[in-house]
């Protein structure tokens, strides 16, 4: 007998993805990825400049203003971009309707990318939406102020997003040659959001042999705070685990895959490929993070790309389990808290003064334990914040130890 599900012509299992640029930077990264033909998703493009806006190239424009901005940016003030999103929260909610899967881009350090992607965030991932937000660190030469607004305003969209890729623009700037002007500096930031965000949309969009689904994804992404992404490509003898082994060591990581306990792998080539390539190029990755990682992984097989194998690595999970763990253990205690107490008042007189002093103190004690203490040891002391608003919460950053010297980096991304 045929299943239900299988015999509806209605059945759609396609994932409504929608790609947010938020500022300057995350409406050029979305004019980018329309140019290179990033297929089915829908983009949005949100800013307080009215100028910039009016060259966006995406499907619908949310412009961030009122009649006292008049079309100006925010400024460089994270703080004004923050009040300009909150004014129009609505249109910002309603953009985002229907979304299975958002991903929120910018670059960090100005005003409208740092201020408003946070409020863009929340509103997506409160419509349930897995909520990815793909953003890039400014360059040195940009100054120490840019630096430290950055800094806090990744902090601040950390805490509203399932995932979040940081790519450091610096070290796009290592990549390119030393006669490299800034506009094609800038284009190249560009490139590298484009890529991290193609990197998980082909992983579900893509016609595979061995498909990666929404629900794949999902196990992975969801809730998983720190995310890092890697693309490889390589010919020849070897060529998965070459790939492979490039897509690991990608300068663009911010910090080292190892310890991932999540990774989504998609192993793209042509038809004559082997099982075993695309067993060792697993296997490669699969070494390089935690020993019980959870690893969902995808085959696409296409004559077009020649002698090519491209490998495609989403690494996650590097906070989420110590995160649970503490929120589980906490719930868990909370629970005697409520429940001890009435009973013990209701006790007998020689059981009263007995039953609660051994819960007591340690229901006292609980929030001091040391379980949420470590993360103080690596959070460094933040200059005067630029938006007063914001939590100043900022992570130690754990700089990638790769040497990309030596790595065959994808055309795409040089």
């Amino acid at each position: 007998m045929v299943s239900e599900i299988a015999q509806t012509d209605n059945f759609n299992d396609k994932t409504n993805i929608k790609v947010v640029g938020v500022g300057g930077a995350g409406g050029n990264a979305v004019n980018r990825m329309i140019a290179e033909g990033l297929q089915s998703v829908e983009f949005i493009a949100i800013n307080t400049d009215a100028k910039d806006l009016m060259r966006s190239d995406a499907d619908v424009k949310i412009s961030l203003n009122d009649a006292t901005s008049r079309g100006l940016g925010a400024g460089a003030d994270p703080e004004k971009g923050a009040k300009a999103a909150q004014d129009h929260q609505s249109d910002i909610e309603e953009s985002l309707k229907g979304a299975d899967m958002v991903f929120v881009t910018c670059g960090e350090g100005g005003g409208t990318g740092t201020g408003a992607s946070p409020i863009v965030a929340r509103a997506a991932h409160q419509q349930g939406a897995l909520t990815i937000a793909v953003v890039t660190r400014p360059f040195s030469f940009e100054g120490p102020q840019r630096a430290a607004s950055a800094a806090l305003g990744i902090e601040n969209l950390r805490k509203e997003v399932d995932a979040l890729i940081v790519i450091p623009n610096d070290r796009l700037l290592e990549l390119s040659d030393r006669t490299i002007g800034i506009v094609d500096a800038f284009k190249t930031a560009d490139t590298a959001l484009l890529a991290g965000v193609q990197g998980i949309t082909d992983l579900i969009s893509s016609n595979s042999y061995i498909h990666v689904d929404f629900n794949d994804v999902n196990a992975i992404l969801r809730g998983a705070g720190t995310a890092l992404f890697g693309i490889g490509s390589a010919r020849g003898e070897d060529r998965a685990t070459q790939a492979a082994e490039i897509a690991i060591s990608s300068p663009l990581l911010e910090e080292s895959i190892e310890g991932a306990h999540g990774a989504l792998i998609n192993i793209a080539g042509p038809s004559d490929l082997k099982l075993q390539e695309a067993a060792a190029a697993t296997q490669l990755v699969g070494k390089a993070i935690h020993p019980e990682a959870q690893i969902i992984w995808g085959l696409s097989l296409d004559d077009a790309y020649g002698d090519e194998v491209r490998v495609t690595v989403i690494a996650a999970g590097f906070d989420a389990n110590s995160k649970k763990a503490a929120q589980a253990e906490a719930q868990k205690q909370a629970e005697p808290a409520e429940s001890t107490v009435p009973l013990s008042a209701l006790s007998a007189a020689p059981r009263a003064a007995a039953v609660p002093q051994q819960p007591q103190p340690q229901l006292i004690q609980t929030p001091e334990a040391p379980k949420v203490q470590p993360l103080s040891t690596y959070i460094p002391s933040t200059p005067e914040p630029v938006v007063p608003s914001f939590d100043q919460t900022t992570e130690h950053e754990v700089v990638s130890s790769n040497d990309a010297g030596d790595l065959d980096i994808p055309d795409f991304l040089r």
